[in-house]
């Protein structure tokens, strides 16, 4: 039996039947419910504004995450109160990044597209450590490094008190790139170490 059904999820090309009505009343909670609900789409959104995403993005993956069933852009416009064109281009980032997918449903509008979140957390997070944390250190290595040449390059012909201050500056940069190597180093042994493992056994990282 395929391991992702013991885990309440439904594989990428299973066929869905959709349900208009029970869509909408998917959203039709009470008590701690609701209260959750809510809690977890603010917190999700809140995150997402921290990692300088979009707080729509994390409103959205929220909603596709605690949905039972896939969600179309007017299900989630509907949900969330936005227009239907900031539901398009924050659902497409989605996409892009791997944290939602289309899919299709039995049932439903031929002119509508359906998502759903991707539930595999740790291709989550491990696709946004080796893209866009790994190229923003890259990047500002690569700016460090064409800085600590620049100085370098041009010390000997600085007035005296000039050259104290780049000395300084260099010592900065030498600091700041010692830094930004061991991050990198740090999320390439975690990425390497756990990749094609399930987390939820992992207790520890032993970086080499």
């Amino acid at each position: 039996m395929n391991s992702s059904f013991n885990r309440g999820e439904i594989p990428r090309n299973t066929t869905l039947q959709h349900n208009d009505d029970k869509i909408g009343n998917d959203r039709l909670l009470t008590g701690d419910l609701q209260i959750v609900h809510d809690s977890m789409l603010d917190g999700l959104s809140q995150l997402a504004d921290y990692f300088g995403f979009s707080k729509v993005m994390g409103q959205l993956y929220g909603s596709l995450l605690l949905s039972a069933e896939p969600l179309s852009l007017d299900d989630m416009m509907a949900r969330l109160s936005i227009s239907k064109a900031s539901v398009s281009t924050n659902i497409r980032a989605l996409e892009h990044m791997g944290m939602v997918r289309q899919v299709w449903v039995r049932g439903g509008s031929g002119r509508r597209k359906y998502y759903q979140a991707e539930t595999d957390f740790w291709q989550i997070f491990s696709n946004f450590l080796s893209g866009r944390e790994l190229r923003d250190l890259e990047h500002a290595l690569a700016v460090m490094e064409e800085n600590h040449g620049r100085i370098s390059a041009a010390l000997a012909d600085l007035p005296p008190d000039q050259q104290i201050l780049a000395r300084l500056y260099l010592d900065r940069i030498a600091q700041m790139q010692a830094l930004f190597r061991f991050a990198q180093l740090i999320i390439n042994s975690v990425l390497n170490q756990v990749s094609g493992r399930d987390v939820s056994d992992v207790s520890s990282v032993e970086l080499q």
